[in-house]
């Protein structure tokens, strides 16, 4: 059983930059964490994933602008956000897979945290 804590959301300006930051309990070993978001009427979506052994995935939708990062001593994942737009606007969700999931499928993320707001204001 894993359990995933996020922190870092706000309200911000266009053009801002944000980290989102979070804590995993349970082991993550073999297991992808990645970060997902859902607006407001929208489908939740894979933002960033990272697998155990450092492969990223990074959604068309805000590549050049985010960096996932993660740190398997301290069992965290970073989601650093540069260049925020208002459609970055959403709540942001840290999510860890089963074991062996991949982490550019967003159907594997099994463990989801309760998610924390990110406004980006124009």
């Amino acid at each position: 059983q894993v359990q995933v804590q996020e922190s870092g959301g706000g309200l911000v300006r266009v053009g801002d930059s944000l980290k989102l930051s979070c804590q995993a309990s349970g082991s993550t070993s073999r297991r992808a964490m990645g970060w997902l978001r859902q607006a407001p009427g929208r489908d939740r979506e894979l933002v960033a994933g990272v697998s155990s052994g450092g492969t990223v995935y990074i959604s068309s939708s805000v590549e050049g602008r985010f960096t996932i990062s993660r740190d398997a001593r301290d069992n965290t994942v970073s989601l650093q956000m540069n260049y925020l737009k208002p459609e970055d606007t959403a709540v942001y969700y840290c999510a860890v897979t089963q074991r062996g999931g991949r982490q550019n499928l967003v159907q594997e993320y099994q463990y989801v945290g309760q998610g924390t707001q990110v406004t980006v204001s124009s």
